[in-house]
């Protein structure tokens, strides 16, 4: 028996980029968008048929498109070094808190930057994602060169091997590869750029390779050079792309390449390290943020595609929270709130290459956000979200200001 139910919306934000649409009615099908129509008088349902939401803004569930769930954003030392050399059995509840951590602030689906022990793969076989309908997508250990940088997410290829040689020698199916091509930016010396870690054939013959086996190529890379010779072999995505500058953006603007700028790690750095008194770092950091949301007006302007990414588990970079942090600084760069909100949907679903996900449409299921109060209330108020729906219905494991709730309870 067909269920049929509708939906009234304040503000509907479809995650297509869009201006936002006003007091908006969905016809929601069995639990899939089966129209969408200005909510009048005369075809308003039947108000035992009607959820009505008009109190508010509704949206796509969100993206992070790079994160890494076996870290924590936590500031204490001695846990963060802790779990850089801990095991998987210590990291499964670090693991799932952060699930719970994204699904309560409506993220619903991530991609995992890599781990050094592939803890966040062998979580999923294990536990299929958890308690939490949180889709994770994870490379398991990235590729780095000896030596270099990337030693605590991935491992790096043999003496005399290459890193197709490697690949192939290591041949682990996970849903698409992790490739660290930079090292990390200086918070001492700024716009300090590092060497490409590998020859651009190597990257070229990796990327080929992967594609034949149907996975994408994610690197991290800063700087000129390095993201230069990642986008020349053909990359799907930059990861951070610190100091790329404007070259590299028009070179990305004219590919299919996806850029996730992860502003808000500097934003995080500058703070800790203002609290920490160390006032010179600070400013390193804050220059950089700086920099980026140059470059990431540029990107507006240029049409590049832009997924919204937080590299969350780096220090201060909380799981699900620090999503908020860089839509906020989206906006500083000049984004609507539209086009915040298709970086941290539609484009990610794109990326991630989900395809029932990231958009409000006829056809989609009826999966949304709800956020109360007006657009310019917005993006502040999706840190407390109003409710979470799935298939037009509320769902069951959400739950509105849940320290509040459990108060009440005692």
């Amino acid at each position: 028996m067909t269920e049929r139910h509708y939906i009234r919306a304040g503000w509907l934000i479809d995650g297509s980029g869009d201006p936002l649409q006003k007091d908006m009615l969905l016809t929601v099908t069995d639990g899939v968008i089966s129209g969408i129509e200005p909510f009048r008088q005369d075809n308003a349902p039947d108000d035992r048929e009607l959820t009505d939401l008009s109190f508010g803004s509704i949206l796509p569930p969100f993206i992070d498109s790079h994160l890494h769930l076996a870290m924590s954003g936590t500031m204490d030392k001695a846990t963060r070094e802790h779990q850089l050399v801990a095991g998987c059995a210590e990291l499964e509840p670090v693991i799932a808190q952060h699930l719970e951590q994204l699904f309560n602030h409506g993220v619903l689906a991530v991609r995992d930057g890599g781990d050094r022990e592939n803890c966040v793969f062998g979580y999923l076989q294990q536990f299929s994602g958890g308690t939490y309908p949180v889709r994770v997508q994870t490379p398991g250990r990235a590729w780095h060169k000896q030596n270099r940088y990337g030693g605590l997410i991935g491992r790096s290829p043999g003496e005399s091997e290459t890193l197709v040689q490697a690949y192939t020698r290591q041949n682990e199916y996970h849903d698409y590869v992790k490739l660290v091509n930079s090292g990390l930016n200086s918070l001492k010396e700024y716009a300090r750029q590092t060497a490409p870690q590998f020859a651009p054939e190597e990257i070229r013959a990796l990327v080929k390779l992967a594609a034949e086996q149907g996975r994408k190529v994610m690197v991290h890379a800063n700087g000129q050079q390095p993201v230069q010779e990642a986008l020349e072999a053909g990359c799907h995505s930059i990861e951070h792309g610190f100091f790329m500058g404007r070259e590299n953006l028009m070179r990305m603007a004219d590919s299919d390449c996806v850029w996730v700028p992860t502003v808000c790690t500097m934003k995080a750095y500058a703070e800790i390290l203002e609290y920490q008194r160390d006032y010179a770092s600070a400013d390193v950091a804050r220059r950089n943020m700086q920099h980026q949301l140059e470059q990431l007006r540029m990107a507006r302007e240029l049409g590049v595609k832009v997924a919204l990414g937080t590299d969350a588990g780096s220090p201060g970079v909380l799981h699900g929270e620090s999503l908020f942090e860089e839509m906020k600084l989206f906006v500083k760069a000049g984004y609507s709130l539209g086009q915040t909100v298709q970086s941290a949907t539609s484009i990610g679903a794109d990326l991630l290459g989900i395809h029932d996900m990231g958009r409000l449409q006829k056809g989609m299921p009826a999966d949304f956000l709800v956020a109360r109060g007006t657009p310019a209330q917005l993006p502040r108020k999706f840190s407390y979200l109003e409710g979470i729906y799935r298939g037009g219905r509320p769902c069951e494991h959400y739950r509105k200001n849940p320290q509040k709730q459990a108060a009440k309870l005692r």
